[in-house]
């Protein structure tokens, strides 16, 4: 057996000290937490830290751990029920402008984590969660994008100066815009521009009484088709952005049908804070300003609480200084094309660029040519959804908070591409920019099924896991040590290894771990064995035939080789069609599968090989214990 050569054993060496150092983490069970994140401008320091230690030892909480974690304040505790006492005191104390989570924090040591190991995420079923079930409103999808074709036909009829009476949505959802206008000539007019402008619009004639020539603007099968399908789509999108701020690790956030979403937030046992983040809406809203912030009239209105007819009054983030603006609605953050956060050159700020629609650019050049020198206000509305108890109901109550982040002067012509300044930070430019882009919601949504998964019922699923795993490893351990001897031992060491580095291996790519996962590792175990089956009958078949000890254990691998690598392969091609064409529980237990048939070929055969030529390799045999 000295053709065993020593890069091999090298190579063994550092997979199996790879996969004893990565599957630590698992070692090391999360423990109750809760997290907070700033919102709104909000700062995560020192102070709130101690504000936040002060509020627990008020109403005598006790907490294992309270630190900053980046930009989050993460507070860990003994168990569950503290944990919901805790975030109780801690939303309390902290008010609107932090978001308060509970979660999960990992106990695994930092020099674990300082090179990358981290511990498996527990899917739904294992560490309980939420499951939310929500419907799209699809016809708020046509409303929308029939208003909007609504305000452009205005808008574009005027730049024409094609005469027309009116310009209104049909009454019937879907059958468009109808155009009434005072001449045949200026309805073929108004037919031609629509038609150039909009090719998404089926233009057809429709009565004439009179003086009204009415025209049909509709928006085509196929259009509705695609936005239908995109406000799922972008939703989807939407929802995975937002939950970011829960913390959730590996939440899942899929399409249900052609008009449902399925949300399931494993490790969040707070339904209504996770409803509150899945719920909100932002958006700018470009207002002409009257006076800056801090102006006597906007001092006195807030004093006083008499404001002008025309105004609003609002106050300035970070400041609080009120400032008095216009009613007027420039454009709104649905005219927005695209935005892209960054850093002005000159003063270092950070800021938004920003690009309009079509329409939204028209507008915003007829209010810039005629208003320079003057103020325009920036107004960040956000709509935050509360959860409240009426008539003994869970009942979702739309909260609106309305600020100005920007009160500047315009300072020249512009309309299409401008930016927006007046942010406190980079990461909330960051955050405005992907809200802007893609961060309201394309349709509303209602939450039809909610269902809370305890943690109880996870840590009951996670014991009947584990011992499941621990029962097939153990019998599959007996039976080859018992009927195989010293190569059946063998075979156990390799076997026990075939776990560890494949939940290194799991853990290393973020693998969320579910049942059918364990399932998926309960199955690998078990079929591992074969390949150590297929070696030792064959070592066996070679000892009968004659052959000596080592050239029998060579040949053993040797031939057994091509018959393991065909029965793997197959068994790779029904994983790789479970990993990709399936979803959900489905495509969990492809991954784990997929996964642990390839380190099972390398265990088996690598791994028994080497110790094997450890123990026989520098030995004269008479015989082998096989």
């Amino acid at each position: 057996m000295t053709d065993f050569p020593r890069w091999k054993y090298a190579l063994v060496a550092l997979v199996l000290l790879f996969g004893i150092v990565y599957a630590l983490p698992n070692a090391f069970p999360p423990v109750p937490s809760v997290q907070v994140a700033a919102i709104h401008g909000a700062v995560v320091d020192t102070a709130l830290q101690q504000k936040v230690a002060a509020a627990l030892k008020q109403q005598n909480v006790a907490y294992s751990d309270l630190a900053l974690d980046g930009d989050r304040l993460v507070a860990d505790f003994a168990n569950a029920d503290v944990q919901a006492h805790a975030s109780d005191v801690i939303r309390t104390a902290v008010g609107d402008n932090y978001t308060v989570a509970l979660n999960l924090a990992s106990t695994v040591p930092g020099w674990l984590r300082a090179i990358g190991a981290k511990s498996m995420p527990l899917g739904l079923d294992l560490q309980g969660g939420v499951h939310f079930l929500m419907a799209v409103d699809q016809n708020a999808v046509i409303d929308k994008q029939e208003d909007r074709y609504t305000d452009d036909i205005r808008s574009l009829l005027r730049q024409k100066n094609i005469r027309y009476d009116s310009v209104a949505r049909n009454s019937q959802r879907g059958q468009g815009v109808a155009v009434v206008l005072r001449a045949a000539a200026d309805r073929n007019a108004a037919s031609a521009a629509i038609a150039a402008e909009y090719p998404d619009l089926n233009v057809q004639d429709g009565a004439t009484t009179g003086d009204r020539f009415v025209l049909n603007a509709a928006v085509k099968p196929e259009k509705l088709r695609d936005l239908a399908l995109g406000a799922i789509s972008q939703n989807v999108g939407t929802l995975r952005n937002r939950i970011n701020a829960l913390g959730v690790s590996e939440p899942v956030i899929q399409q249900q049908g052609d008009n449902q979403i399925v949300v399931e937030l494993a490790g969040v046992q707070d339904p209504a804070e996770a409803k509150r983040i899945i719920g909100a809406t932002a958006t700018l809203e470009y207002h002409p300003g009257i006076g800056f912030p801090g102006d006597p009239r906007a001092v006195e209105a807030a004093r006083s609480g008499n404001v002008p007819p025309d105004a609003r009054l609002y106050y300035e983030r970070g400041s609080r200084r009120p400032v008095l603006v216009s009613k007027r609605i420039i454009v709104t953050g649905d005219e927005l094309a695209d935005a892209a956060s960054g850093v002005d050159q000159q003063s270092g700020a950070p800021k938004v660029d920003v690009t309009l629609s079509a329409a939204g650019a028209r507008k915003m050049l007829d209010y810039t040519t005629a208003n320079v020198g003057k103020p325009m206000a920036v107004v960040y509305v956000e709509t935050l959804y509360d959860t409240k108890i009426v008539d003994g109901k869970e009942t979702r109550v739309p909260r609106v908070s309305e600020e100005v982040i920007s009160d500047a002067t315009v300072q020249g012509v512009f309309g299409k591409n401008f930016q927006t300044t007046g942010l406190a930070t980079t990461k909330e430019a960051s955050e405005l920019a992907l809200l802007l882009k893609g961060g309201s919601l394309a349709a509303p949504v209602d939450i039809v099924e909610q269902r809370v998964i305890g943690p109880s019922l996870g840590q009951d699923n996670i014991r009947k896991g584990f011992r499941a795993v621990l029962l097939g490893l153990g019998l599959v351990l007996l039976a080859a040590a018992v009927y195989y001897k010293l190569f059946g031992l063998v075979a156990d060491i390799a076997l026990f290894f075939n776990l560890v580095v494949l939940l290194a291996v799991m853990s290393l790519i973020g693998v969320t771990l579910t049942m059918p996962g364990i399932a998926g590792i309960v199955l690998t175990l078990g079929m591992a064995i074969d390949a150590n089956v297929l070696i030792c009958e064959r070592i066996r078949e070679e000892l009968r035939n004659g052959s000596t000890p080592h050239a029998a254990i060579r040949a053993g691998y040797e031939k057994a080789w091509a018959t393991i690598l065909d029965a793997n392969v197959t068994h790779l091609i029904a994983a790789l069609a479970l990993t990709t064409m399936g979803s959900g529980p489905i495509k969990g237990f492809g991954v784990t599968l997929l996964i642990g048939i390839l380190t099972s070929m390398f265990t088996s055969v690598t791994v028994t090989h080497a110790i094997t030529a450890l123990i026989h390799g520098h030995r004269k045999l008479k015989t082998l214990s096989v």
